[in-house]
């Protein structure tokens, strides 16, 4: 007989307050076929932090140099690029408060370089300045080739050290912030993917995994994630049954 496994966990999925919505469906479709429930957050539409069981942030416009650099505010930075401060500051938010909660995260593209952000650490502003031996690939197909470090959470979920994926950004990691390391490069030395220790789920993928629907080691990504956000609702739930003895002792009196 199959094993019940209950409701679906509530999967936080971070979007842009406009535009996006080819990512947030890619993103809802994932976790769907992988036993989620996606909830989609933006600035201006808040969700109760306490009702998720996990963290997707996703992919949309460039991270504020504010955020990690000792600047003042203010889109006068960046005038070339196009910023959301109010994102900004929720997605940094939402990160520190999934880490003290302990639920998994998962960040995509902007959503990685968010968690290196909200860990302290820093980002290249644009890769091709960096490094000008890179190749201007901009493709939502798998076309770019990735080193990832035998060992690390990600080998150990995607069951490889090389493969391909696509590529839709123009800003990376440059150090790492603190507990994070970087996992995978591609051919020119970009960081491709930082997690923290295996002990957490918590991943950030520069590429995007929600497009590539039919690579399996893809769709195992957002599977563990989903897997590990059951888990930590199940912990949750526990936890809440042990301190209320009085509901504890209901559940378990004869009819």
């Amino acid at each position: 007989m199959a094993r019940k496994l209950g409701p679906r966990p509530r999967i936080g999925v971070t979007t842009a307050r406009r535009g996006g919505r080819g990512m947030w469906l890619f993103n809802w479709f994932a976790l769907w076929r992988t036993g989620g429930k996606a909830v989609r957050i933006s600035p201006d539409r808040p969700v109760d932090f306490e009702t998720l069981d996990g963290l997707l942030v996703g992919g949309g416009d460039d991270i504020s140099l504010s955020l990690y650099l000792d600047r003042p505010e203010g889109p006068e930075l960046e005038p070339e690029v196009k910023i959301d401060l109010e994102r900004d500051h929720l997605e940094r938010d939402l990160v520190h408060a999934a880490i003290n909660a302990k639920i998994p995260v998962l960040g995509i593209c902007r959503g990685a370089q968010m968690i290196n952000v909200a860990h302290g650490g820093t980002l290249h502003q644009d890769i091709y300045d960096t490094y000008e031996g890179a190749p201007k690939v901009r493709t939502p197909l798998p076309r770019k080739r990735i080193n990832i470090d035998p060992g690390s959470h990600l080998h150990e979920i995607l069951a490889t050290t090389l493969c391909r994926v696509n590529a839709l950004h123009h800003q990376s990691v440059d150090r790492p912030g603190d507990g994070l390391g970087v996992v995978a490069r591609d051919d020119h030395g970009i960081v491709q993917a930082i997690e923290a220790s295996p002990a957490r789920f918590v991943i950030g993928v520069q590429w995007h995994p929600e497009f590539l629907v039919f690579d399996r080691g893809q769709v195992r990504l957002f599977e563990r994630l989903v897997a590990a956000a059951r888990h930590r609702r199940q912990e949750r739930e526990q936890h809440e049954s042990l301190a209320s003895p009085g509901r504890a002792a209901d559940s378990l009196s004869m009819p």
